[in-house]
């Protein structure tokens, strides 16, 4: 699994016009199931997420987590991140899992995050969104698992 963390200030995905989720200040996050990925690694990526410290502390170093913060979450499922870039000036997406078993990872994931207790919004898995967001920092981590 892969996820795009992007600490913001604010974040939401419309769908046809609609806005469907939105969040404060907390992460935004990018999804991406590959081949061969499994329920387990669905889980533990989230809880990494959870845990994963790019929030600055009072003596402005980043040492806190977005569960330390009680930040909030907008989850986003995104295929491209799988992008195969290494021939051509097209990039080709078989590494990503199948659209089904994309779904039910990027569901498994969206239910761990959310058993935290934050805020959780989502975006619509396999819609066509706008993503707007307004990163602070700007911190944007790659994680894969």
């Amino acid at each position: 699994m892969i996820a795009l963390l992007q600490r913001v200030a604010q974040a939401g995905v419309t769908v046809d016009g609609k806005t469907v989720g939105e969040v404060g200040r907390g992460l935004c996050i990018l999804v991406c199931a590959v081949k061969g990925d499994t329920e387990e690694k669905a889980r533990a990526l989230a809880q990494k997420v959870l845990r994963y410290r790019i929030f600055e502390d009072d003596a402005g170093k980043m040492n806190r987590s977005v569960s330390d913060i009680v930040g909030q979450l907008l989850l986003v499922s995104q295929f491209t991140l799988a992008a195969d870039t290494s021939r051509g000036n097209r990039p080709s997406f078989t590494p990503a899992a199948a659209p089904e078993d994309g779904k039910r990872l990027f569901d498994i994931f969206v239910e761990e995050c959310a058993a935290s207790g934050l805020k959780t919004a989502t975006g619509i898995f396999g819609a066509h969104m706008v993503v707007n967001i307004v990163n602070d920092g700007p911190v944007t981590i790659w994680l894969e698992n």
